[in-house]
């Protein structure tokens, strides 16, 4: 006996976003062998940056269903309730539920000829590892929309099965158990019903045995390596490996039927486990009739799966699917791999698995569609060989240079001057001549000198910037690339319309092309407006993808004059897409290139020859830098990084926090960091704020003190390079008088990591590599590595903490937990420690087992003769053996002299005395984190010490005389 709820559709639901749209979905959670458990729905609004709302919820006790006629409560509209007096929704609006018991299928005893339009109920697998398991047995239900029009909207691959498996599609996975039985299918006859189950039954028996039998038969092979098409799937679900993997492959499974269903197929016939192969691997095949679309008709399918590993914990099957009706259809195969690990033990003892599917397109035979990844990597040498520069002879290019008007007129009156010597009688000396020496005898005879001197020094000229752009020819072209890394490869092709700067109509170009630093200089083209080169020049590895690309054109005038600019241009890597740099005409900038419209053809090739390993070694590097563990992000996550800001599939996000833009008024978004950008992003009632800018472009990093209007944070200011980021202009709180742009960013949820994470990736991309390598040694030597669950939450690493105060106190832990409980103890106890107009926010959950909150007093003069107010965050965490709790506390004060130059950091950890013994034990460390330097630092240290210590004593002795008073 099973129970089963259908969710067929809600009503009346409050808006929950400014613009009155929502995005809802159900959750439901009970417990079927306890008939005095409840069935609790709750009904939530998905928020993709923040938690997500609760709507409302309702509540059935399950012995009301037992209970009831034939144990149904048939289709019934209920109102969702608060969840508690604090819910921001009082009308959560209405939901309607089907809810009976089942012996064997849900149509029998369930209304079996409702609508097509309510989906049947699906177990399986949990959401996440966040969400609240309170009890193994638990069993979590949930349902699917039946908007058809979704159906339509998501026909490729990658989206049917994320909508089957990830928390943002309609169908929403939940926890199930080894025992749960999967039997929930799509409504069909009652003989289709029958045929099918009693088909699976006599496949089914042996399921079990052929796992046993794989598991006898594995010599410890390898897991198979994702395919290389992409990752569809990648989640962790609170079932073990070998039930999930029974939750997909079991011959009893329904979810083949319900994705089909899904999906709409046809005729889907589902053969036997069987080995082949001479009992070396196991397969079964399954075959369909794919459902039409608007370019292809419906056809047959069938899809062949092939266990590659099967130990009992790690589970690798091969999916193959054949559509030899479509076009082409016998050159390829469509591939998935399933692989199932298993993760790592929950506290409450249930196991978990690791889910990735990956895919490929596998080409049988070469066909025109073929698009393989061994061809894409070979593409780049198949076009940069097909670049041939036609040889040409050095006099070829002497008579094309020299063959203008100065030269001919140049040999012209040389051999002038030559025929008239050899002609002319020789003439008597006269006037102040000598042997030897014969002087001009006219002023004409002057003029023809002075004309033959500047005629051969123009020729010598010529002579002279032939020979040095002949000598520049094959000073770096040609180079190959040095090194692992980042690898950029530049073809440079032809030139158009280049402007004339000389009287001939013609320019004498070349191209200097920079990109970190490093410099790369074409060859010269003679008396060319369109020059042809066919050149290709390589960076040396880069550890570090590069971001921009430098283009500049001038013309060659001689080895000791400066080269005139025609040009330039900037290839932004990661405003462009890779793929579209292979082939590409740039128009070059600049006054005389915009006037003639000057372009250039390029092809540019980046790629990493450290392989896929670039990122987790970028990663591992950053983390020296920073003194913190940073983890590698999902590839849905790195996807969503990039949609958000429009960047290249190479771009991979390495940190985000949590802060406000500062420009007129504060503005909450997410600062996103990569090994290229900075970007930042907010959705303020769909008002969406976004930009982004580049490492380089930054000049300066600050940090300002904490200020009122900076609320009680510190403030990073990130200024740029003149006319740089002007993209990102309407971020900036300020334009500087060097027209440099100012960004601030305040109110970090831990200050410490986000400003050393920013001033090691700034670092990075500024700092030469000496300049890196010694920083990297000098950080290593003195900090340590810390994880991110073993690290302190706000920054507490960076400073150094000492124990002020402990005591014993003879109240329950429970007790003193209220005094960070925000209730009435917590207000009194502050009270009388002489914290005036104390308020807090409530406690908010941050991450797992971690809760922030925020605080404001001010003091009373007897506390300090100056007043001041103080605001401070809070964070609260069990420790390791659960006996107790930490309390982490960074407090700002304001208002009281040299307050600016420091912040308090406290500890507060409070545990718990053996079971023979009542009270619980506190211990208070504190630790002062200077951000300005102060010569009387010590005597600061002191007194702030002194009255501390007085305070606490105040507080705890408040709490045992309000103790003893209840």
């Amino acid at each position: 006996m099973k129970l089963v709820v259908r969710l067929i559709e809600a009503r009346n639901l409050p808006p929950t976003d400014p613009n009155g749209l929502r995005d809802p979905y159900a959750k439901l959670h009970f417990k079927v062998e306890d008939l005095n458990e409840e069935l609790v729905v709750g009904v939530l609004d998905e928020d993709k940056y923040f938690n997500d709302d609760i709507v409302g919820q309702i509540k059935v006790p399950v012995s009301h269903v037992f209970d009831a006629d034939n144990q149904s409560l048939g289709t019934v509209w209920y109102s969702l309730q608060p969840k508690n007096k604090k819910s921001r929704f009082k009308e959560c609006g209405e939901i309607l539920l089907s809810i009976c018991f089942s012996q064997s299928f849900p149509d029998s005893n369930c209304n079996a000829s409702q609508s097509k339009k309510n989906m049947d109920v699906m177990r399986s697998p949990s959401r996440s590892f966040n969400g609240t398991n309170n009890s193994s047995p638990a069993r979590l239900e949930e349902t699917a929309s039946s908007k058809e029009e979704k159906f339509f909207a998501q026909k490729n691959l990658a989206g049917r099965i994320v909508q089957i498996f990830n928390k943002n599609s309609d169908v929403i996975s939940v926890t199930t158990s080894r025992s749960t039985e999967i039997s929930e299918q799509s409504e069909t006859d009652g003989s289709e019903v029958c045929d099918d189950k009693a088909e699976d039954q006599s496949s089914s028996g042996n399921f079990e045995e052929l796992m046993k039998e794989m598991e006898s038969r594995d010599v410890g092979s390898e897991v198979p390596n994702n395919l290389p098409g992409g990752i569809l799937v990648d989640q962790s679900y609170v079932i073990s490996p070998p039930d999930l993997n029974s939750f997909f492959f079991s011959p009893d499974s329904s979810l083949a039927r319900l994705l089909s269903d899904f999906v709409g197929n046809s005729e889907q016939q589902f053969g036997p486990w069987r080995f082949e192969n001479s009992s070396e691997s196991l397969k079964r095949v399954i075959t369909y009739v794919k459902a039409p679309t608007k370019l292809v008709g419906a056809l047959k399918a069938s899809e062949e799966q092939t266990y590659l590993k099967a130990d009992g914990k790690i589970f690798a099957v091969l999916i193959s699917v054949s559509t030899p009706d479509v076009m082409y259809g016998s050159t390829f195969k469509v591939e998935l791999l399933y692989c199932i690990t298993p993760g790592p033990e929950l506290p409450s003892g249930e196991k978990t698995s690791h889910l990735v599917i990956s895919w490929r397109m596998n080409f049988l035979q070469s066909s025109m569609f073929k698009i393989d990844l061994k061809d894409l990597g070979s593409s780049k040498e198949q076009v940069l060989a097909s670049l041939k520069v036609e040889p040409q002879s050095d006099g070829k290019l002497a008579i094309q240079y020299f063959a203008n008007f100065t030269v001919v007129s140049a040999v012209f009156m040389a051999l002038y001057v030559f025929v008239h010597i050899w002609l002319a009688a020789p003439s008597a000396i006269q006037g102040l001549e000598f042997v030897g020496l014969d002087l001009p005898d006219s002023i004409g005879e002057v003029i023809v000198c002075g004309v033959l001197t500047l005629q051969c020094e123009r020729v010598l000229g010529l002579l002279s910037r032939f020979m040095q752009a002949r000598a520049q020819k094959g000073t770096d072209h040609g180079v190959k690339a040095q090194g692992d890394g980042w690898v950029l490869t530049v073809a440079l092709i032809e030139g158009s319309h280049l402007p004339a700067v000389d009287s001939s109509g013609f320019c004498d170009p070349y191209v200097v092309f920079t990109c970190n630093g490093k410099t790369r200089t074409s060859s010269i083209k003679f008396q060319k407006s369109d020059p042809l080169w066919n050149e290709i020049f390589e960076f040396d590895a880069m550890d570090d993808p590069p971001s921009v690309l430098d283009v500049e054109v001038y013309d060659f005038d001689g080895p000791f004059n400066e080269s005139m600019s025609l040009g330039h241009t900037e290839i932004n890597f990661v405003k462009s897409n890779l793929s579209d740099l292979a082939d590409v005409w740039v128009p070059l900038q600049g006054k005389l290139a915009q006037a003639c419209q000057s372009r250039l053809h390029l092809r540019i090739f980046l790629n990493n020859t450290r392989g896929s390993n670039v990122v987790k070694e970028y990663l591992s590097k950053m983390e020296k830098e920073v003194g913190k563990k940073i983890n590698l992000r999902s590839p849905q996550t790195n996807s969503a990084f990039q949609k958000v800001f429009g960047l290249p599939p190479e771009e991979f996000l390495i940190n985000d926090f949590t802060c406000h833009l500062k420009r007129k008024m504060p503005l909450q978004g997410r600062l996103f960091l990569s090994a290229r950008i900075i970007g930042f992003y907010a959705n303020l009632f769909r008002q969406k704020t976004k930009f982004f800018f580049l490492w380089e472009d930054i000049v300066d990093i600050q940090v300002d003190t904490p200020t009122l209007s900076s609320m009680g944070s510190p403030v990073i200011v990130i200024t740029l390079r003149q006319g740089r980021g002007m993209d990102a202009r309407h971020g900036a709180k300020t334009i500087d008088d060097e027209g440099r742009l100012k960004f601030h960013f305040q109110s970090f949820v831990s200050f410490n990591v986000a400003n050393r994470t920013i001033m090691a990736l700034w670092k990075a991309r500024s700092l030469s590599p000496e300049q890196k390598v010694q920083i990297v040694e000098e950080e290593s030597e003195t900090k340590f590595l810390q994880t991110e669950e073993s690290g302190s939450f706000l920054g507490l690493e960076d400073v150094s903490m000492s124990e002020v105060y402990a005591c014993s106190l003879s109240v329950p832990i429970n007790f003193l937990s209220e005094l960070f409980g925000g209730g009435e103890l917590d207000r009194k106890v502050m009270e009388k420690a002489g914290c005036l107009s104390y308020s807090c926010t409530p406690w908010e959950s941050v991450k797992t087992e971690v809760y922030e909150r925020q605080l404001y007093y001010r003091f009373d003069k007897h506390v300090s003769r100056f007043g001041g107010e103080v605001t401070s965050t809070q964070q609260k965490y069990p420790l390791s053996d659960r006996k107790g709790w930490i309390v982490e506390e960074v407090m700002t004060l304001h208002g009281v002299p040299l307050g600016d130059f420091f912040n308090l950091h406290l500890r507060y950890q409070i545990e718990d005395f053996p079971s023979r013994l009542k009270g619980c034990h506190v211990r208070v460390s504190m630790g002062i984190a200077w951000l300005k330097s102060s010569w009387h630092q010590k005597r600061i240290s002191k007194n702030i010490i002194s009255s501390l210590q007085d305070r606490l004593k105040l507080i705890f002795n408040a709490v045992e005389k309000e103790f003893a008073n209840r």
